[in-house]
């Protein structure tokens, strides 16, 4: 069974979402002020063709869970032209990677591609918007570093295999995110009512894998020397689906028969199904199935509200409350279990388009999309370079999510 655990925010705290009236007044830090937003986002800008490039080209080649190989080759070499260290098969995972600058002593501060496709529909989840993102991030970082005098590390890990395959699990499990300080990702979706952007909660999901075994016969010569496999299946799915009326709200089973036989004239002798499994905490998924708590970290979000609502007048909704309306699951709230971390969504479209539709994949491959990444990029660098240059935010976000933690432990 792969897992990846949901995120949230186990201190309660209310929506603290940057309004416009509160823009004039929101403080930059010394490692955040407008001039070094402003040389991440026209350093982004100078490369965005480029960057667009690379994203249109994983969109017209999607690859699924741990096939990415055409993706990982070309954005691994689009890193080694713009001069970054490069570790290509990161980890012993084939298609993951890391790219990494470094000026001085000082803290690191992570950030996550994503570049995986959906099954049948491409890219209808944006991750070749999310890979180009971080890329983006990247640079806009290495630069201000050096205009700006900034010391620290800044690193991209190329994470393979989101969509079901828990890629970030395994690169935790091997010590892939060690040294790292803080993480972050930004992740395309449609319209979000009246705001650009948001931060919430999202769920935590185990996924079942399930295997029926019988015994092959004719389906007409004898079938009773039978033992039928998909019968098994099929008991099985509509015990499931029989169940959902009694679940709860923000819990979720959802699956498929993956294998239901080979011929129809046939007895199946195997069939396997494919289910996941998801809830809004701990407790629930616990009861649902095994569950796991996670969190988001207030300072790094609040942070990447005030620059969008100050450098491009987006409206970003942050609310990590337990009863805020949740999104899907990711494997990025495992990593938010081991540092201080963050994953905003951004709107790229103003047409009602939901992910994970061929309608969305058409949308992430548009002008509009790239524009609205390259400002998400732009947020996310100037939250990374404040953490770098800003010691009281570093501590703030490391204390707040040590806090958070206590309080798991105390759960758990």
């Amino acid at each position: 069974m792969d897992h990846s655990n949901g995120t949230r925010c186990c201190c309660g705290v209310g929506d603290v979402e940057i309004a416009p009236s509160q823009r004039e007044v929101t403080e930059c830090s010394p490692g955040t002020d407008v001039k070094i937003r402003t040389t991440v986002y026209d350093t982004i800008i100078r490369a965005a063709d480029d960057l667009k490039a690379v994203s249109l080209y994983l969109h017209d080649n999607p690859e699924t869970n741990f096939e990415e190989f055409k993706a990982h080759a070309k954005l691994t070499d689009c890193l080694e032209r713009l001069g970054f260290t490069v570790e290509r098969g990161y980890m012993g995972m084939p298609t993951a990677f890391k790219a990494s600058y470094s000026r001085g002593e000082g803290a690191t501060f992570g950030m996550n591609s994503e570049y995986d496709a959906l099954p049948g529909i491409g890219h209808a989840c944006g991750h070749n918007l999310i890979a180009v993102s971080g890329v983006a991030a990247l640079l806009g970082m290495r630069e201000a570093m050096k205009q700006h005098d900034i010391c620290g590390n800044v690193v991209l890990l190329g994470t393979p295999a989101e969509e079901g395959g828990a890629g970030k699990v395994q690169l935790l499990e091997k010590s892939g995110y060690a040294g790292i300080d803080a993480c972050m990702m930004i992740h395309p979706a449609g319209p979000i009512g009246n705001h650009r952007g948001f931060i919430r909660p999202t769920l935590a999901v185990r996924t079942i894998f399930v295997e029926f075994k019988g015994m092959p016969a004719h389906a007409m010569v004898a079938p009773w020397q039978g033992k039928n496999a998909l019968d098994a299946a099929n008991i099985a799915y509509m015990s499931i689906s029989s169940m959902r009326q009694q679940l709860t709200k923000n819990d979720y089973v959802h699956g498929i028969i993956v294998s239901g036989g080979d011929a129809a004239n046939i007895i199946p002798k195997y069939t396997s199904m494919r289910y996941y499994c998801r809830s809004i905490n701990a407790t629930r998924l616990e009861e649902l199935m095994d569950k796991i708590i996670p969190c988001f970290n207030l300072p790094l979000a609040r942070e990447y509200s005030a620059v969008m609502a100050y450098m491009f007048q987006e409206r970003i909704q942050v609310d990590l409350r337990d009863e805020a309306e949740p999104l899907g699951s990711t494997d990025f709230g495992n990593v938010t279990y081991t540092m201080p971390a963050c994953h905003p969504t951004y709107q790229i479209t103003d047409e009602p388009r939901l992910n994970h539709t061929a309608e969305f994949a058409l949308e992430t491959g548009k002008h509009e999309a790239h524009e609205a990444t390259w400002r998400g990029a732009t947020a996310m660098a100037s939250v990374g370079l404040r953490f770098l240059s800003d010691t009281h935010f570093a501590n703030e976000a490391r204390d707040y999510w040590n806090t958070d933690m206590d309080k798991v432990s105390r759960k758990a």
